[in-house]
């Protein structure tokens, strides 16, 4: 039986409790949901002795926003449940409450919440192991070893971020804040992530993500998400991606799909404004999936074929635009 190390239990009562908590204990690890650090500690990922608990924090960060300017406004502490049944969200971000409603399953989505999700640790088949099986292959760059298992000689950690609210997002243009000790600051989701399995974001060891807004004209984008995985329920994605298009009667204005559970970092695929004023129909579908054909490697840090998760990628990506655009 896999148990849960020795810890103490930070129970902040403000944002700005929460981040001095962090700065205060080097190597301290945020709870929110629980549901990956929970399974990752008895796994013995991370060597830490403090978690800081975000659940007295929910008066501060549990909300759905409209400002005035007619973003919305996310907080960090929502849970997956609620967002993939909120009435708002199913309106206005119909990918992004299909995208929640797709994550584990009932009990792990009224436990897990969306800053949690969008900061989820990357995963890879030689890693999320328990400790007596990464020993037994000399553990890997993740976690105690010098080795990647995935690219021979690989210098840097290559497991899979694999967050279904991500690809979403990212497609819809939203940005997040981020609380420090020292302050606030604002970016894109775009600049959120980063190619390193090791710690895929740009968060400090003292800051946390506490809301994400997203643009009043995601609301108006014909937008989808699809995820691939081998059960229907639970499982992470093999892949999943996001489509959104903003259309100008029959016509692509502009068009976003982001692709991710690839690598490290959920990626935005490149090059597609040559792609505007092209007519929205099967046709286009089919190039967008060339495309993403074109620029996705998938590795072997899912213990599910990369050449047939390849393969199927560009009918992925042609199904879920034709979808978007109806």
């Amino acid at each position: 039986m896999m148990t849960l190390p020795d810890l103490t239990v930070l129970r902040p009562a403000s944002v700005a409790e929460a981040v001095e908590a962090l700065r205060a204990n080097p190597g301290a690890r945020v709870l929110a949901g629980g549901t990956d650090i929970v399974p990752n500690l008895k796994y013995g990922m991370y060597d830490t002795q403090h978690l800081v608990a975000l659940r007295g924090l929910s008066s501060e960060l549990r909300y759905v926003r409209e400002d005035r300017s007619g973003d919305l406004r996310l907080g960090a502490m929502c849970s997956i449940d609620e967002l993939g049944r909120s009435e708002v969200v199913k309106a206005r971000l119909p990918a992004l409450a299909d995208a929640c409603r797709q994550i584990a399953g009932p009990q792990l989505r009224r436990m897990g919440t969306l800053g949690g999700n969008l900061c989820l640790d990357t995963r890879c088949v030689y890693v999320n192991q328990s400790h007596f099986w990464r020993s037994a292959l000399g553990y890997c760059l993740k976690k105690d070893g010098t080795v990647c298992h995935v690219v021979a000689g690989g210098k840097r950690c290559v497991a899979a971020a694999s967050n279904d609210t991500a690809p979403v997002l990212l497609a819809l243009d939203a940005g997040v804040k981020i609380v420090s000790p020292g302050g606030e600051r604002t970016m894109p989701l775009r600049d959120f992530y980063v190619a390193d399995g090791l710690h895929n974001t740009v968060l400090a060891p003292d800051e946390l993500l506490t809301e994400v807004r997203i643009p009043a004209a995601a609301a108006t984008r014909k937008q989808a998400f699809a995820k691939l995985r081998m059960r229907a329920a639970i499982d992470f994605p093999a892949l999943n991606l996001a489509v959104a298009l903003e259309l100008d009667g029959p016509s692509v204005k502009s068009v976003s799909l982001a692709v991710s559970a690839l690598a490290a970092r959920p990626a935005l695929i490149k090059g597609l404004q040559d792609l505007h004023g092209h007519t929205a129909d099967a046709i286009f579908a089919e190039e967008l999936g060339r495309r993403a054909h074109k620029q996705c490697r998938p590795l072997t840090n899912i213990g599910i074929d990369p050449e047939w998760r390849r393969d199927v990628l560009p009918v992925l990506v042609r199904r879920t635009v034709l979808r978007a655009i109806g």
